[in-house]
């Protein structure tokens, strides 16, 4: 029987030191083709090019992974992966290792989360790890005994259709030793724009801001897991529908 075919993108780059990390642990698992945008593409979302053209760059294998870069957004690279890539359907879709959290409501702006939702779209298992710093050298030695469990895990029993998983992992010292399966805490961005001027004294802006989070006592929420140092898996569905009874 062939290997599982594992594809894998994220939002910061395909020179990004947390792809290359993951690729490390998945080429264990099976064939391993990477499809990542050409440079950073981070807040992206669910987002995809329409008014210009898409180019596919081959590049060296790594480590036994094929390697490719896309001048296009997250979505973009799993998209055209599925349709101008891969020879079959993937049996797994992993995106990540995400450079900073894309917990509570950062899963909404998230390009490391949209790719794996776009493979949810598709119906492929999908799982989107981060790590909580954004140091572009950090350290990703303790995510990996995670990304080992949580990926046999998947490659062996699946995910329901339609679910992803969105694995936070605490950037301490000692590693994180604990997972938890939690919820999306509630909060939110405070929006701020720095003001600048130009050479021509034109003013811009500049997005800054920092998370509200609106429920920070409650235990089961995937930002009081990552603050007391145990990793949070958040189950995060495609279908957005509010039922109203």
């Amino acid at each position: 029987m062939s290997k599982p075919l594992i594809l894998v993108s994220n939002d910061d780059g395909i020179e990004a030191k947390g792809v290359h990390a993951l690729i490390d642990r998945l080429v264990k698992f099976g064939d391993v083709v990477c499809v990542c945008p050409d440079g950073p593409q981070s807040g992206q979302s669910m987002a995809i090019t329409v008014n210009s053209p898409l180019r596919i760059n081959r590049l060296d294998d790594y480590h036994g992974a094929k390697m490719y870069s896309v001048n296009g957004t997250p979505v973009d690279c799993v998209k055209i992966a599925m349709h101008c890539i891969v020879e079959r359907k993937p049996d797994l879709m992993v995106s990540g290792i995400n450079h900073g959290s894309n917990a509570a409501v950062n899963v909404v702006y998230s390009g490391t989360m949209g790719a794996a939702l776009e493979a949810c779209a598709c119906k492929v298992s999908a799982i989107g790890f981060s790590l909580t710093t954004h140091d572009p050298d950090a350290d990703f030695s303790g995510c990996l005994p995670f990304v080992d469990k949580i990926v046999g895990d998947v490659l062996e029993n699946g995910l329901r259709e339609g679910v992803c998983l969105n694995v936070n992992i605490p950037y301490c010292q000692p590693a994180p030793t604990e997972m938890r399966f939690t919820k999306a805490a509630r909060g939110k961005w405070t929006d701020e724009y720095k003001v600048y001027l130009d050479p021509n004294g034109n003013p811009f802006y500049w997005l800054t801001g920092r998370f509200v989070n609106d429920e920070p006592d409650n235990r089961d929420t995937d930002e009081w897991l990552l603050a007391h140092g145990i990793v949070s898996v958040v189950p995060t569905a495609l279908d957005r529908t509010a039922l109203v009874e």
